[in-house]
């Protein structure tokens, strides 16, 4: 078996106060560059001091109003490529690693906002996943943010920034559970060691409850999706089913129950219908919404949010053998409704339609989020960076959009539109499962076929999910997109 980290990996420890005083001590600054662009590389300055630089006015690279929330600071990159750089002294240090301490100073003026996005760049940026036996080369430890005693800025206050920090820790743990999860390479990672790790990853959290539900269970409840779709692979299906409820710790429920749903394909070949060979390799992260999904829901069990949470992740192998399903196949999902299958290569939304109805029906939430490297469509129609939200409200997706900026996850709202619902329907089935017409937003509507009435958000993140290159706090491949979203969506 691959020497893979342990999983979660530590990550980067983040405290704010006073100076610090100690003799391993490293001092970077943070300083601002006037107008919306910021030197990129992080220079040594004449005090000895590494620099990293933030644009004075921020920016809106994605915007769906003129709302604060789509500005971008520039603070999470800054953070990212200032603990690579000192990442890279401290390798070379004769000094441990652990005993160093990389000591931030910042502007004469920043908000509780920028320290978050700091925090998040510091921690993300720091993670990687390699699977060796070698020495792996040293990385930053801690970071000591300093607050002058008594700073004010704003009407902000030392514990909005204490609490800022905070914030920041929780939704990069989440970004970093996520891209473990997904970078792990899939002779190690099947659908069975997928569930274990989900259930470790919340085992010590109180008012959790886990139920991992193998091959067995799903053939006599009539889980056809997963079944067809893991059905080609020598190591069966499962389905995840976690449920975080505050009432179990002797807290209120102060909102209604919300279902999430991440598509958990721990490799794609495609199946009957092949994917090419190039780029198959990076088909290990195709449970990248599932990942997601996992380090979400464990944050906000963390974090006791006031409301009922339930993440079920479907998990399975495309693979080709012969008891793999076939193009023309008919499949009879949770529920009772029939899918002609027409591309086993569109796996996802045929696990995600038995996860849907299945949540839909036990849990009765006022929503369900399915999150998923879905379609090429959304890659083609959005690019590597933006992730596409479908949603029949369309404030909803606004506000999902809002949420994800403000963490530095961009998303765009795209429609359903009535028209295409004729080719969703198959003359042979309840559904065709590649209708025709836009593939991204056709595959949405395929699943809102499964909601049982309950309103549906759909996120399709096949292009921000995976990256090809190092940019701000993301590194290849898995890149944990949505994780950060979900969380503060949930919690706010």
């Amino acid at each position: 078996m691959a020497p893979i980290p342990s999983i979660p990996q530590k990550v980067t420890r983040v405290t704010i106060g006073p100076r610090a005083e100690g003799s391993e001590i490293i001092e970077t600054q943070v300083k601002a560059a006037t107008g919306t662009n910021a030197p990129g590389e992080v220079e040594l300055d004449a005090t000895g001091q590494w620099v990293a630089w933030v644009p004075k006015e921020p920016s809106r690279p994605l915007d769906l109003s003129d709302g604060r929330e789509f500005l971008e600071d520039g603070w999470r990159g800054a953070g990212a490529r200032l603990v690579r750089r000192i990442g890279k002294v401290v390798d070379g240090h004769p000094v441990r690693a652990k005993k160093h301490i990389v000591q931030v100073h910042l502007p004469e003026e920043f908000t509780p906002a920028n320290v978050r996005s700091l925090v998040i760049g510091l921690i993300v940026g720091n993670h990687s996943f390699i699977t060796t036996n070698k020495r792996k080369p040293a990385r930053v430890r801690d970071v000591h943010i300093v607050l002058p005693e008594g700073y004010e800025f704003d009407g902000f206050d030392t514990n909005d920034y204490v609490a800022a920090v905070n914030e920041g820790k929780a939704l990069g743990k989440a970004t970093c559970l996520s891209r473990d999860l997904a970078n792990a390479p899939a002779n190690v990672k099947s659908p069975e060691w997928l569930a274990i790790q989900a259930k470790k990853a919340v085992e010590d959290l109180d008012g959790v409850k886990v139920r991992l539900r193998d091959a067995g269970w799903l053939k006599d409840k009539g889980f056809g999706g997963i079944l067809a779709v893991g059905g080609g692979s020598s190591r069966p299906p499962m389905l995840i089913e976690l449920v975080w409820d505050p009432q179990k710790v002797d807290q209120r429920r102060r909102r209604r129950t919300a279902v999430l749903v991440g598509k958990g394909v721990t490799f794609d070949t495609g199946g009957i219908s092949v994917k090419p060979a190039a780029g198959m390799d990076t088909m290990r992260t195709d449970m990248t919404g599932g990942a997601s999904v996992i380090a979400a829901f464990r944050a906000l069990a963390e974090q006791q949010v006031p409301r009922k949470v339930v993440a079920l992740i479907p998990a399975a192998e495309n693979m080709i053998d012969g008891k793999s399903y076939r193009p023309g196949d008919v499949v009879e999902h949770y529920g009772g409704l029939t899918s002609e299958v027409t591309n086993t290569d569109a796996e996802g939304r045929m696990i995600l339609a038995d996860a849907v109805s299945y949540g839909a029906k036990k849990y009765k939430p006022a929503a369900v989020v399915t999150v998923a490297t879905l379609t090429g469509a959304a890659k083609v129609a959005l690019g590597l960076r933006t992730g596409a939200v479908f949603s029949d409200n369309w404030g909803a997706g606004v506000k999902l959009a809002r949420r994800g900026a403000i963490v530095g996850e961009r998303w765009w709202p795209m429609p359903m539109q009535e028209y295409l619902e004729e080719n969703v329907t198959s003359k042979i089935a309840d559904v065709r499962q590649t209708p025709k017409g836009p593939g991204a937003t056709t595959a949405a509507m395929f699943l809102r076929r499964f909601t049982r009435g309950v309103p549906l958000i759909h996120l399709d993140i096949a292009g921000p999910g995976r990256a090809e290159s190092t940019y701000d706090e993301v590194t290849p491949v898995g890149t944990g997109f949505g994780a950060r979203t979900l969380v503060q969506w949930l919690m706010h």
